[in-house]
């Protein structure tokens, strides 16, 4: 795989945007979500989904994804609110209805903000975290495209519908719980079908609803299992999450994708919470600090060098990638250059 600065990857995706109609602001909040993924190893959700047939180019030329939207607040109170996203970029709605539960949270000591009418968003995880330098928690969450079937079902009924919360500590890293409610995102087999590789088992059926290995097989069936692939793995405790993020995501919000047949639009739900209303920052800080410093003492299984706490690989990801490099499969970097030729921003990435 061929490395590619960081800096010079968010440029080129922000000017490749602005040349799909979306304003320069608004282009530089996207790229930066999306390299942010690429630059925590969640790579399922970065510049992968950047070529001209795959998601935000390809719908930005059919137009299925508005490129200036308005986006409008349809309800509010002093710690709630409700957003319409004129179906626009996902990444820049979510943005800015992350920004919002933030201020309404330092008002009020709590922010909830529901979108609908919105697209794809990307990692969940960025937008969690724009609450930690508020020493907040931070909550992100989005339905998603019908593609994972019920416990005991043969046919997709709901989306991978991740969530994430955000914690801030004092001297350890932010506690970062990042996750799909499937045995694994979607994207995962998008991955291992690129890379030639099989699938582990519990990940997903076939179209005759038995179990599969093969990557390419699963993505043409759609059928992908909630965490813990089978009842006796627990699956009907990831079932119970994905519908909870329906529930937030798309009844509450009135953009229920589960039930929609054209799989879109979204919605999605952020939270911020306001430490100091329950307690003093510095206290709550040092008690995670505790917290994941024991967790982390835990002596290791044979095999295993050390116990990780939620989000720790990833901050260590991005450490490492942010000075060597973001690594790049060849199908990857061939859909950027293509973008580049249609586009005619300039490639300077290799």
């Amino acid at each position: 795989m061929t490395r590619v600065n960081h800096e010079k990857l968010t440029r080129f995706v922000s000017r490749s945007f602005e040349k799909l109609g979306v304003t320069s602001g608004d282009a530089e909040i996207a790229a930066k979500v999306l390299v942010a993924a690429d630059l925590r190893g969640v790579d399922t959700h970065g510049v992968i989904r950047f070529s001209p047939q795959a998601w935000y180019v390809k719908w930005l030329t059919e137009g299925s994804m508005t490129a200036r939207p308005n986006i409008r607040v349809i309800s509010e109170s002093s710690s709630t609110a409700l957003i319409d996203g004129d179906r626009g970029m996902g990444m820049v709605i979510g943005h800015r209805a992350m920004e919002l539960a933030i201020r309404k949270a330092k008002e009020s000591g709590i922010g909830m903000v529901g979108v609908r009418n919105s697209r794809h968003y990307g990692m969940s995880a960025y937008y969690a975290m724009l609450a930690l330098p508020h020493d907040m928690i931070g909550i992100a969450m989005t339905n998603a495209s019908r593609q994972v079937v019920p416990t005991f079902g043969r046919e997709a009924r709901f989306g991978t519908n991740p969530m994430c919360y955000s914690v801030p500590a004092d001297q350890e890293l932010p506690f970062v719980l990042d996750m799909a409610t499937t045995t694994a995102a979607a994207g995962k087999l998008e991955l291992a079908a690129r890379q030639g590789k099989s699938i582990p088992a519990g990940w997903a059926l076939n179209e005759q609803a038995e179990a599969t290995l093969d990557p390419r097989m699963a993505q043409k069936a759609r059928r992908l299992l909630p965490l813990g692939g089978s009842r006796e793995g627990g699956s009907h405790k990831g079932y119970g999450l994905a519908i909870l993020v329906e529930i937030l995501c798309g009844v509450l919000t009135g953009t229920m994708t589960a039930l929609n047949a054209d799989q879109d639009p979204r919605g999605h739900f952020f939270g911020a919470i306001r430490v100091d209303t329950f307690r003093p920052v510095a206290e709550f800080k040092r008690d995670m600090d505790r917290l994941i410093r024991e967790l982390k003492s835990t002596p290791p299984i044979e095999g295993q060098e050390r116990v990780y706490v939620a989000g720790e690989i990833e901050f260590e990801t991005a450490e490492e990638r942010a000075e060597r490099g973001i690594p790049l499969l060849p199908s990857v970097l061939k859909g950027l250059r293509e973008v580049s030729e249609h586009m005619g921003v300039p490639y300077d990435l290799e």
